[in-house]
């Protein structure tokens, strides 16, 4: 039969310069079928050149186009339209078999068995390479990954290299790639560089799939549920994805991304070998310029480019995006809720549900607002204090006990307490603000000496306080008055000693030891 020639192997033979007599010994090919080769070829103008590149098939049917193609009773399905549904979601093969059985019924035509479609669809997407867009659907996942091959920064002043890495996500329907560079692969970096990549697709997915590493997976055991890092699923949860990485050293899960992985290393650190770069930006603007041009680049065996199959049948079939961009957070763990119901965050004091108190807290800190949780209840929000602030108060209303004022501790509420107590208390409270360098740095030690009136009347500590202020020390405070108020000093006007009072201690009388008798 003809269909059986070596149609590729004969006209390659002859550019060896081998005779029809001699591939005819070699090759048990027929002289007339080799005949047949070469007078074709010499009839289309195709020599070895010509058809190096191509398959045995395809050099066969250009030189002998329709021979041995039988022609089909039953109706063809249109099979680029058929790739094209199937890659929509909820669509099968199946379905769509229904589909065109219905609509060549009613038109008297014959129609093929479900089992031949699906002989007949993996010979389609076997030559034309559309198996790849089967295996995924579009808009349903994005695939990330840190790129291994890395790249480098030059500091100018110094000379001193640095590394930058890359952040890669694909699209694996389209191939649609995105590239970000980084100064380091830390949690916040991770985090930023996936806003920025649904900012470039411009929508979302329901599945993340990553790849195992610390800043997205905690722990991904063979039993049981995954445990997701907070901040990432706080992230994926912004967009509407589900976290769904790859297995444990299973790369196929994340194919897709792995191949464009391997891409980037060729069109953006091989592309850009030759070229010096001295800030981020400017590299971030050439790396940029090289995935787009690898966007644009056509296909092989598909039709269109990443870009062009992107536009047109992915794109469409993303989520949009949030309203409000995602702020990258910070969690600080298990912060214990102080007696006045604020929570310390940098130095400043943030309030808590009063009924908190003692509870060991979470921190979410972002860019401009505090949240606070116990376990995955939010309790409260704040505005975020300046950073060059310390001991100020955040306090909202809601967060106070009710039927009665809750305000945070200023200089005019110590003052007015001091002045209740007497004018030698508000003088020892003005020493302690004068000797504080800033206000704020004062309020604690002054609290701490009104807070005596607690376990001791007012009018003792009054005393105590005059008492005190006769004595050496410069700027009493609480570890001067307390023993006072202890060993009752501030009834007999006695002054300490002025080694007891520098260095805050005291001397327990006779009646503490054994009742009083000895």
């Amino acid at each position: 039969m003809v269909r059986k020639i070596k149609a590729k192997l004969v006209l390659q033979l002859r550019n060896q310069s081998l005779s029809r007599r001699a591939i005819e010994s070699a090759h048990g090919i027929s002289r007339h079928s080799i005949q047949a080769v070469l007078d074709a070829a010499d009839r289309l103008g195709l020599g070895w050149n010509e058809v190096a590149e191509m398959s045995e098939t395809e050099v066969y049917a250009a030189l002998f186009p329709g021979r041995g193609v039988r022609e089909s009773v039953f109706a063809q399905p249109d099979w680029p339209r058929v790739h094209t549904d199937l890659a929509r979601v909820g669509v099968t093969l199946k379905l769509l078999h229904q589909e065109y059985v219905d609509a060549y019924s009613r038109a008297g035509q014959a129609v093929m068995s479900y089992d031949r479609i699906c002989r007949l669809n993996g010979d389609y997407a076997a030559v034309t390479g559309a198996s790849s867009r089967v295996g995924h659907k579009a808009g349903r996942s994005i695939e990330v990954d840190w790129s291994g091959p890395t790249m480098q920064l030059l500091d100018p002043t110094t000379g001193e290299i640095s590394k930058v890495y890359l952040f890669v996500a694909c699209l694996p329907f389209s191939r649609y790639a995105f590239v970000e560079a980084t100064l380091d692969m830390r949690q916040e970096s991770w985090l930023r560089a996936h806003t920025g990549m649904f900012a470039f697709f411009g929508g979302s997915v329901p599945r993340l799939v990553p790849d195992n590493l610390k800043t997205g997976v905690i722990s991904h055991p063979r039993e049981g549920e995954i445990v997701l890092n907070d901040a990432y699923r706080e992230m994926a949860a912004h967009y509407s994805a589900a976290v769904l990485p790859g297995r444990v050293r299973a790369p196929k899960d994340k194919a897709s991304v792995e191949n464009t992985v391997s891409h980037v290393a060729t069109w953006v650190i091989a592309g850009l070998r030759h070229e010096q770069f001295t800030s981020l930006p400017q590299l971030r603007i050439r790396v940029a310029e090289q995935i787009d041009a690898y966007n644009r680049q056509p296909f092989q065996k598909r039709d269109g480019s990443r870009l062009s199959v992107f536009i047109a049948e992915e794109k469409p079939l993303m989520q949009p995006l949030p309203a409000a961009s995602f702020e990258i957070s910070t969690w600080s763990y298990k912060r214990k809720v102080g007696k006045n119901a604020h929570v310390v965050w940098a130095k400043n004091f943030y309030s808590v549900p009063i009924g908190h108190i003692g509870a060991l807290v979470d921190l979410r800190v972002t860019d401009t607002m505090l949240e606070v949780y116990r376990a995955d209840e939010r309790l409260t929000s704040h505005l975020l204090l300046p950073a060059s602030t310390a001991n100020r108060y955040q306090t909202n209303d809601a967060d106070l006990p009710e039927g009665r004022s809750w305000q945070a501790w200023d200089r005019v509420r110590i003052d007015d307490w001091a002045a209740r107590m007497g004018p030698a208390t508000v003088t020892v409270i003005g020493k302690i603000f004068e000797a504080a360098s800033i206000e704020e740095a004062g309020y604690d030690p002054a609290l701490a000496v009104l807070r005596l009136s607690r376990r001791f009347s007012p009018t003792r500590v009054e005393a105590a306080c005059e008492l005190a202020l006769r004595g050496p020390i410069r700027s009493p405070r609480y570890a001067h008055l307390r023993p006072i108020l202890d060993t009752g000093q501030d009834k007999t006007g006695n002054i300490p000693d002025e080694s007891e009072a520098d260095g805050g201690g005291y001397v327990r009388g006779s009646a503490y030891y054994a009742g009083g008798t000895r």
